[in-house]
């Protein structure tokens, strides 16, 4: 029988608090409201407003910086990394999992007991706070 965990994240390896440690929802959500007004501010200067363009504009930043360097404006400005669980960078590939499973929603509101969502599960990644 699995001992029960002190903190979400404990059997990841993360610490409590901290650098390193799990993103909590506030900031999480601060950092896609952030994310989300820049792709609209671009869409709406180069593509008058279209809300097909600010979802593309919104996928392909999250897809290339995360993959590229882990993290989008948003979680930069709200101090939070993407990491992959086996080390390293994301990746494209990881990052293409991750951003195509937020943008159909669902996945990304249905969390563990670690505060990851299916999206990151799927990736392999965790989103913790630097």
């Amino acid at each position: 029988m699995n001992k029960p965990q002190k903190w979400a994240g404990q059997r990841l390896g993360l610490p409590e608090s901290g650098s390193g440690s799990l993103a909590k929802f506030g900031r999480r959500v601060a950092a896609l409201f952030i994310d989300w007004g820049l792709s609209m501010i671009v869409s709406q200067a180069f593509f008058a407003g279209n809300s097909t363009a600010t979802l593309i504009i919104f996928a392909l930043q999250q897809w290339i910086l995360v993959a590229t360097i882990g993290y989008s404006v948003g979680h930069r400005i709200m101090k939070l990394q993407v990491r992959s669980l086996t080390g390293g960078y994301v990746g494209l590939w990881r990052s293409l999992i991750r951003i195509g499973l937020i943008l159909l929603v669902i996945p990304a509101t249905i969390w563990d007991a670690d505060n990851r969502g299916l999206h990151d599960k799927a990736a392999n990644t965790v989103l913790v706070r630097i």
